[in-house]
């Protein structure tokens, strides 16, 4: 899955110091992020090049994470015009961008952007924002809010009916390939009772005998996903949400298609269902 980079370990500790010349710079806008890009390989700015030519960087850099012993920094403001062979891409290209770490890094870099740019201000009285200086935090200086990193909550469910699996496909999504049921945990429910209701939401099926798998960090939303295999309770026709679902089908095991990007809860969870790995989770 997209966080599996091993050899290389990621450190999520906040231990913010000062940038050295090897450290990497991260710069986004919106929902894309600067990179180099040559077909699948990617590689980002570092420190060095950025303060070469903009030394207004020592003094705004925000530190975000560290892969072995490479720090990662965001950078808010960047004059783009004087990095030439730096663009603008879309943050799917991390679905399938080589090496595999600084996909990981660009895409946990853009959850950090994002909180950091929608909470410059407080929410209570409309204070800017500072930053901590012991943890990942912001406060009011002014009413003492305290903002931490959005995490939510959601689930990915594989509905099994004896040899089939309940595939779906996104209605008006950019993402067109079959996944499994998902959703959002809900306030002052459990994460088991999650399954049921998405299950039963989007296609009128009831569920059984769930099994947790996996759980998978998902910076595209913002969300930490918590994977199940589980059985279909009763009948088997499907009643499909069209606001959220375009199809719903039960695919044969030997028909599920392979998974070429291995970044994803959802496709792996598929690909263990198709190898008859899931019996496990009965």
């Amino acid at each position: 899955m997209i966080q599996d980079i091993y050899p290389h370990i990621y450190h999520n500790e906040y231990t913010p110091h000062e940038p050295t010349p090897e450290d990497i710079v991260l710069h986004y806008k919106d929902n894309t992020v600067f990179v180099k890009k040559e077909e699948q390989n990617i590689s980002f700015l570092k420190f060095s090049e950025v303060v070469s030519v903009y030394p207004k960087a020592k003094e705004t850099f925000i530190y975000l994470f560290s892969i072995d012993k490479v720090s990662y920094y965001l950078i808010p403001e960047l004059p783009e015009a004087l990095f030439s062979n730096y663009h603008f891409e879309n943050n799917r290209l991390f679905r399938t961008a080589r090496p595999k770490d600084l996909a990981f890094a660009g895409i946990t870099g853009w959850q950090l952007f994002t909180w950091y740019s929608e909470h410059k201000f407080c929410g209570k009285c409309g204070s800017p924002m500072k930053s901590d200086k012991k943890e990942r935090m912001l406060h009011c200086p002014n009413c003492n809010t305290i903002e931490y990193p959005k995490i939510c909550p959601a689930v990915i469910t594989a509905v099994r009916n004896g040899n089939k699996l309940l595939l779906s496909k996104y209605a008006g999504r950019e993402y067109v390939h079959y996944a499994l049921i998902a959703g959002f945990t809900e306030i002052g429910e459990t994460i088991e009772e999650t399954v049921k209701r998405e299950v039963m939401e989007e296609v009128g099926l009831k569920v059984k005998n769930l099994h947790f798998y996996k759980s998978q960090p998902w910076s595209f939303s913002g969300t930490l996903l918590f994977g199940f295999f589980c059985d279909l309770d009763g009948e088997d026709t499907i009643s499909l949400d069209e606001e959220e679902l375009s199809m719903a089908v039960w695919m044969e095991r030997e028909n599920i298609p392979d998974d070429p990007e291995q970044i994803s809860l959802t496709r792996e969870m598929m690909t263990v269902f198709k190898n008859g790995e899931d019996k496990k989770y009965c």
